[in-house]
Order: structure tokens, then sequence, then C-alpha cells
């Protein structure tokens, strides 16, 4: 009877650690269908976001555009790009050559969209060919013009008083052409 006990309970133990053997292998299978079910989850919760996270590598991407006017570059996204192209005849133009483009729209509002921008891109070029190559001489042509203008508006006023008219002090309007 000592025996059949010893056998029992070794048969026991042995039943024991068989299923703690089939225990220990279920667990590793338990844990890889959990890990599974994870990696599953997460992967349609990345599906629900995708064209948000398409929408922001999109966003990433920067091109260098050089302005056609004044050959200033900047980095814009493709979007803006089409933007401005669209707004000033098809070309692209920097920040500061677009506010003048505006202004001479303002001042001279009988001009179209593609004068003004051509206007403004002659001036760009004749200011890169000239003051940006040559400073010196670029501000020798300025102070010419300055004088030029200076003396031509002393002449205006020296010339000027003759053929202006003036009234007479009298009620009787009359024309005098001679002034005080």
């Amino acid at each position: 009877m000592i025996e059949k006990l010893i056998m029992t309970r070794q048969s026991v133990l042995s039943i024991a650690e068989e299923e703690e053997e089939d225990q220990s292998n279920l667990l590793p299978l338990m844990q890889e269908q959990r890990l599974r079910k994870a990696v599953s989850d997460v992967s349609s919760e990345i599906g629900k976001y995708r064209k948000e996270l398409e929408a922001i590598t999109k966003i990433d991407e920067v091109k260098q555009v050089e302005c056609e006017c004044c050959g200033l570059t900047e980095d814009c996204t493709p979007d803006y790009i089409v933007e401005v192209k669209d707004s000033y005849s098809n070309m692209w133009l920097c920040g500061l050559c677009s506010e003048a483009v505006k202004e001479r729209l303002i001042h001279l509002p009988k001009i179209t969209m593609e004068e003004a921008v051509s206007s403004h891109k002659d001036l760009c070029q004749k200011y890169n060919n000239t003051t940006r190559l040559n400073p010196k001489l670029s501000l020798t042509c300025t102070m010419r013009d300055i004088v030029k203008k200076s003396s031509e508006s002393r002449n205006s006023k020296k010339f000027g008083t003759s053929t202006k008219l003036g009234r007479t002090i009298s009620c009787v309007p009359r024309i005098d052409t001679s002034t005080n």
C-alpha cells in the first residue's frame, strides 16, 4: 500500500509537472495571440488616421522656388506655389515683389496684372544689372538725377514768375500780368 501511495504520489507529481509544462507551453501561445491581437488593433487604428498622416507628410514637402522678378529663392509648399502663380499671371513672385505689384495696381488702376508684373520685372532687372553689379556707378547716376531735377525745379521757378497772372486789388476784376 505504501508502494501504491508512493506510485500514486509520483504519478500525481508527474501529472502535475506535465500540466505545468502544458501550461508553460500554453503561456507563450497565449502571449503570442495577445501580441497579434494588439498588433492588429494598432494597425486598424493607424488605418483610421491614414488620411491625416498622409496630409501631415504632404505638409512637410517643401520646394525651393526662385522669384521671377528679383531672383530671391524661398522654400514653399507646392500648394502655395500654385496659389501665387495663379494670382500673378502664372509667374511666381516673392513676398516683396508681390507687394510692389499690388502697390502698382493701386496707384495705376487702369493697368492689368500682367502689365504690373512685367513693369516690376523690368525694374528689378534694371536694378540687378546696375546697382548690384556696380554700386558706385549707381550712386553716381542717382546723384546726377537728383542734381538734374533740382536744377530743373530752380529754373522753372525763375522763369515761371513772368508767366503767372495775378489779380489787381481793385473791385473791378482785371487781370494784371505783372506780379509783385
